[in-house]
């Protein structure tokens, strides 16, 4: 039995790849806010031949992702892939309990401390793999001096940024590590009908119901996924857009920027808790 973590399980694409991890024989943690949903996903994995364990907790937090990685370090001493598809879209501008606007929160900070949180727990397994679903590669300028979207922000702009983040967060990883056995997959889902978790104006929320009635279903996504989780591709670092690979190589993956970054990620961190 192979254990993958699923930051966003409880919903859409990561609801939907539990489902089939669990029915096929694997364990999949589900990490999600909603205990209602998780506990219905834990009901289903009870007549499955594999297993699910749900996590209620806001990943929003810094503190909440440190202690959800110490737990899952413990309790999952092997861990063969993370999958990160957390979010919680926003029309006005939030900022969480420890400062940071919420999309940067969890949408960045926590798929980074993800990232390295169980870097032990993964190489103590057989080819290993983190996917960010973030939507790699769209050209959205980054505001270096503003990311956090303080003077400006608008929710499809704070999206479209913070999923830059995560591109140039999987540059600095290969960096990093890509001399060990965990592979770093920026995953695109395009399109797809998801929950859109999140708290909308009426117009965004209009447009959003319109988009979901035309959108591919979560399900569509997980063929790719599993593609990825049981076949890792070899370089340290790819992206794909479903089954097209795209190019890792181009200015949008600067490994400058990804250093920049960072150092900036580095020191707003270690501000936390003091």
């Amino acid at each position: 039995m192979k254990t993958y973590v699923i930051t966003g399980g409880t919903d859409g694409i990561g609801a939907a790849l539990a489902r089939t991890l669990f029915s096929r024989g694997d364990r999949a943690v589900i990490i999600g806010t909603n205990p209602a949903k998780g506990e219905r996903l834990m009901a289903e994995a009870a007549t499955a031949p594999g297993s699910a364990a749900f996590i209620n907790v806001d990943l929003s937090l810094v503190s909440n992702n440190h202690r959800t990685l110490d737990q899952l370090a413990e309790e999952y001493p092997a861990i063969n892939g993370v999958v990160l598809c957390a979010r919680f879209m926003r029309s006005y501008r939030s900022v969480t309990a420890e400062g940071f606007e919420d999309n940067f929160a969890l949408f960045y900070l926590s798929r980074l401390l993800f990232s390295y949180g169980l870097l032990g727990p993964l190489q103590r397994t057989n080819r290993p793999v983190i996917v960010n679903v973030a939507g790699p590669g769209h050209a959205t300028p980054i505001a270096w001096d503003d990311l956090q979207s303080t003077r400006r922000y608008d929710l499809v702009h704070a999206m479209f940024m913070t999923g830059r983040l995560n591109d140039l967060l999987g540059v600095t990883f290969a960096q990093r590590h890509g001399t060990g056995p965990v592979r770093y997959v920026l995953f695109h889902p395009s399109t797809t009908a998801t929950s859109y978790a999140g708290e909308f104006d009426p117009q965004t929320a209009a447009h959003l119901r319109q988009q979901r009635m035309m959108a591919k279903p979560a399900t569509d996504v997980v063929p790719p996924l599993l593609r990825l989780l049981d076949n890792p591709p070899a370089p340290p670092l790819s992206a794909y857009n479903l089954f097209t690979e795209l190019n890792v190589h181009s200015k949008l993956f600067s490994a400058t920027d990804a250093e920049r970054l960072s150092r900036l990620t580095d020191a707003l961190l270690a501000e936390v808790g003091k």
